[in-house]
C-alpha cells in the first residue's frame, strides 16, 4: 500500500516501465527511499550499540551505513545508465547499472570483513552489554523497516527489471535475518554470562559477507554474458513464426547491453520458393514490428530452405534418425544435398549441446559421420559444429 502511494506519488506515467525516463524516475526514488531509512537507522543503532557497548549492534549499524553507501552507487548507476549512446558506447551505458551493483556488493563483503575481525576482538576480550529495552524497541522496529524495504526494493526491481534493485531487496532480507540475530543475543544476555555479543557478532559479519558473495554472482553473471530467460527466447521465436512464411527459426543470439538494451539476432527459415522481393519485405517487416513490440534490436538472417523436395526431406529425417541415437540433445540446420544416387554430399550445420565440451566437438562430429555413413554408405556427411546460445524449451 505504502509502495504503491510512493510510486503514484513520485514517478510520472509509472506504467510506462519501458520508457527510460520513468524507469530512472523508479531507480531513483529506490535509492533515496533507501538512503533515508538507512542513515536513519545507523544513527539510532550506532547511538544505542555505543550505550551499551554491544559490537554486535555496532556492526549492524554499519551495515545500515553501507546500504546507505549502496542506495547511492544505485542513484549514480541509474543516472549514468541514461546516458544516451556516443561514439565510444553505441550501444549506451546500460551496463554501468550492474557495475554499480557490483561495487555494491564489493562494500557488503568489505563490511562483513571488517566485523569478523572486530568481533573476535571481542570474543578474545569479552566486554559486558547492558540490557535496555530502548535497544529491544529499536532493533524490532529495525527489522520491521527491513522486511518493507525488502518488499519495496524487489516490487520496484521486478517492474523496471533492475538486477540493483533486485540485489538491493536481497541485501535488506539478509539484514533482517542478522539484525534478529543480534537481537536475539540481546535478550538471551539478560540470564547468560557467556561472552555472546561477540560470536553474535560474527555469525552477524558472516551473513553480510554471504549476501555480498551472493550479490557479486547476479551482478557478475550479466556481465559476463548469461543466457538469455527461456520466456524470453520461447517469445522471440512464437512471434517470428507467426508471421505467414516463416517456417523455422535457429541461431538465436542475444546481446546485453543493460535492462531494455537488447540486441537480437537470428536465422529465419523461409521456403526457397517464395519470391526474393517477397522474402525481403516479410523479413523487413518482422524485424520492424517485433523490434517494437519487445523493445529490442531484432536483426534477422533469411535462410531459404527447400520444401519441395521429397527426397531432401526423406534424407534429412534419416540424418536425424541416427541422431537421435546417439541420446544427446542433438539437431540440424541448413541441410541440403550435393550429388547423386551412387554419391551425395549431405551438408549441414549441427547443434550440440553446451555438455559437450569443446575439445570433443570433433570427436562427436566424426563418430556422427561414421554412423551416418555405415548405415547410409552412398551419403558423404559434411558437417559444420554450431553452439546454441539460447536455452530453449
Amino acid at each position: 500500500m505504502i509502495t504503491n502511494f510512493l510510486v503514484r506519488r513520485f514517478v510520472k506515467n509509472h506504467e510506462k516501465t519501458g520508457d527510460s525516463n520513468v524507469r530512472q524516475a523508479y531507480g531513483y526514488l529506490g535509492g533515496f527511499i533507501g538512503i533515508f531509512a538507512n542513515i536513519l537507522l545507523f544513527a539510532g543503532k550506532l547511538l544505542v550499540g555505543l550505550a551499551i557497548n554491544s559490537i554486535a549492534v555496532m556492526a549492524d549499524a554499519i551495515n545500515n551505513l553501507s546500504d546507505a553507501a549502496s542506495s547511492v552507487i544505485t542513484l549514480v548507476g541509474f543516472k549514468v545508465t541514461n546516458k544516451p549512446a556516443d561514439r565510444e558506447h553505441p550501444f549506451g551505458h546500460g551496463r554501468i547499472e550492474y557495475i554499480s551493483a557490483m561495487i555494491v556488493s564489493f562494500l557488503v563483503i568489505l563490511v562483513g570483513f571488517e566485523f569478523i575481525k572486530s568481533s573476535v576482538e571481542r570474543v578474545m576480550n569479552p566486554e559486558v552489554v547492558k540490557f535496555d529495552w530502548i535497544t529491544i524497541i529499536l532493533l524490532s522496529f529495525s527489522i520491521a523497516i527491513k522486511v518493507w524495504l525488502s518488499f519495496f526494493n524487489r516490487k520496484i526491481g521486478r517492474a523496471i527489471g533492475s538486477k540493483a534493485m533486485e540485489a538491493t531487496a536481497m541485501d535488506s532480507l539478509s539484514d533482517v535475518i542478522t539484525t534478529s540475530v543480534v537481537l536475539l543475543s540481546l535478550i538471551l544476555s539478560i540470564w547468560i554470562t557467556f561472552p555472546i555479543d561477540g560470536y553474535i557478532g560474527i555469525v552477524v559479519a558472516l551473513f553480510i559477507m554471504y549476501s555480498g558473495f551472493n550479490l557479486t554472482k547476479d551482478t557478475l553473471n550479466p556481465l559476463l554474458g548469461e543466457a538469455p530467460e527461456v520466456e524470453f527466447v520461447n517469445d522471440i521465436i512464437k512471434k517470428t513464426l507467426s508471421y505467414e512464411g516463416v517456417i523455422g527459426v535457429h541461431d538465436i543470439i542475444v546481446h546485453n547491453y543493460g535492462p531494455n538494451r537488447c540486441v537480437v539476432s537470428l536465422h529465419a527459415e523461409i521456403p526457397a520458393s517464395m519470391d526474393v522481393v517477397s522474402a525481403h519485405d516479410l523479413i523487413d517487416k518482422a524485424e520492424q514490428e517485433i523490434s517494437e513490440e519487445l523493445g529490442i534490436h531484432l536483426v534477422m538472417h533469411m535462410d531459404p530452405i527447400n520444401t519441395d523436395d521429397k527426397v531432401v526431406q526423406k534424407v534429412q529425417q534419416q540424418i536425424v534418425g541416427v541422431l537421435m541415437e546417439f541420446g544427446m540433445e542433438l539437431s540440424i540446420h541448413d541441410f541440403r544435398m550435393v550429388g547423386d544416387d551412387n554419391h551425395c554430399n549431405v551438408i549441414f550445420d549441427m547443434v550440440i549441446p553446451h555438455e559437450v565440451a569443446e575439445k570433443d566437438e570433433k570427436k562427436v562430429s566424426k563418430e556422427i559421420s561414421e554412423a551416418i555413413k555405415n548405415k547410409y554408405p552412398q551419403f558423404n556427411p559434411i558437417i559444420k559444429i554450431d553452439r546454441s546460445y539460447a536455452i530453449l524449451k
